[in-house]
């Protein structure tokens, strides 16, 4: 298993090029990391290493993708996380994770790793 150092430092530039390529323009990702750097100054998200510590305890395996949206629902705007985790047996699972308070809102198995009979 990697240090968690290290997986912090991979998913973390996974995150900052994933928020550099949204939208294929750099402009609308200097956008998008500059309201995520806004939100977690202001206290509306948790650090992505208090994140990834909160589900690596209770998903083990590798994370292999982290984004995080700001999602408009029926009880407003919310920031979330979303995770994907490689766990073993080959299995990816989608979280979706509250970025105010880390708490697990939903997980599913990712459709890319559903046995070939059930795709």
């Amino acid at each position: 298993m990697s240090h968690p150092l290290s997986r912090l430092r991979c998913c973390t530039l996974c995150l900052c090029l994933a928020l550099l390529a949204a939208g294929g323009a750099a402009h609308a990702g200097e956008e998008d990391h500059e309201r995520a750097r806004k939100a977690l100054e202001a206290g509306e998200v948790l650090p992505l290493k208090t994140i990834l510590e909160g589900v690596e305890r209770a998903y083990p395996g590798q994370v292999m993708d982290v984004e995080l949206e700001r999602e408009h629902g029926i009880r407003g705007e919310r920031w979330i996380y979303k995770v994907k985790v490689l766990r073993s047996g080959g299995v990816l699972i989608r979280l979706k994770v509250d970025a105010r308070d880390g708490a697990v809102l939903g997980s599913k198995p990712s459709r890319h790793s559903a046995p070939a009979g059930e795709r």
